[in-house]
């Protein structure tokens, strides 16, 4: 588990690594692309959807070194990251999975009851998940999964996240009645001639991330203020918290906001 730059979270926890998304602008697959490598393990595995239970080895210049993805972008299931929170004993923001989409339709339930199984045995931290599956309310099982998990203990150390470039996409998640909800709207694809609905679906979260697009790809899209400003707007009328990421700086202009609906970070 390592500590975080992302500045909604302390800590990024990755048990879980890899998606099949396929989102052109995703900083997590060139990441992951650029610390793959070579490795070598005592037993033979295969991907995609492996399972490691024991840290990959890569060889550089004739030495070993770690292999975080050794399967690139392929979904990897790291057994031996599961007891990571327990080691840490301060309370932490984790943002788990950032380097996955861990209720993607790829991930077998076993690996996501074996995540929240590791979480609720450290219940000190607070653990944010952020997903793109849309269709998750057409899996039953998945849906009882999930409503279980953040519905039942500490539900407010617990935040399901849904990560959207627009509103238009979101409406099936969000009849997931959990009781705590977030969006996080980065890369933020508008500008403020571009239309956009949120409305409906602001009035459903308990906070709001705006960013920009993370990197520096070609023909990116960066929101004007005017865009932003409608979104502020919005949750202000709502009382909804909303944090603005430090890569909105240039666009919005200092101080940033920067709320959370737990309090101070």
């Amino acid at each position: 588990m390592n500590k975080s730059k992302i500045e909604w979270c302390d800590r990024t926890w990755n048990p879980v690594t890899g998606c099949l998304h396929g989102c052109h602008y995703c900083y997590a697959r060139n990441i992951a692309h650029r610390f793959c490598g070579y490795f070598r393990l005592q037993e033979t595995v295969e991907g995609p959807n492996v399972e490691l239970n024991k840290p990959a080895i890569k060889m550089i210049c004739d030495k070993q070194a770690a292999a975080p993805y050794p399967f690139g972008f392929d979904p990897t299931f790291h057994r031996y990251r599961l007891g990571e929170p327990q080691l840490v004993k301060k309370p932490q923001n984790i943002f788990v999975c950032s380097m996955a989409d861990l209720f993607g339709e790829w991930v077998p339930d076993e690996w996501i009851e074996k995540v929240f199984e590791a979480c609720e045995k450290a219940p000190q931290h607070r653990y944010l998940f952020l997903t793109k599956n849309r269709g998750m309310t057409k899996n039953e099982k998945r849906l009882s999964m999930l409503w279980k998990f953040f519905n039942s203990g500490n539900t407010f150390n617990k935040w399901l996240g849904y990560s959207v470039e627009s509103g238009y996409k979101l409406a099936s998640a969000l009849n997931i009645n959990i009781k705590n909800t977030f969006l996080s709207m980065e890369p933020l694809a508008y500008n403020a001639s571009s239309p956009f609905q949120y409305g409906v679906f602001i009035n459903s979260v308990k906070w709001v991330i705006i960013g920009s697009e993370t990197g520096n790809r070609k023909g990116r899209v960066i929101p004007n203020r005017e865009c932003i400003e409608a979104i502020v707007n919005e949750c202000r009328e709502k009382e909804i918290p909303v944090f603005l990421k430090n890569n909105l700086a240039p666009v919005w202009g200092e101080p940033l906001i920067q709320e959370y609906p737990w309090g101070k970070g």
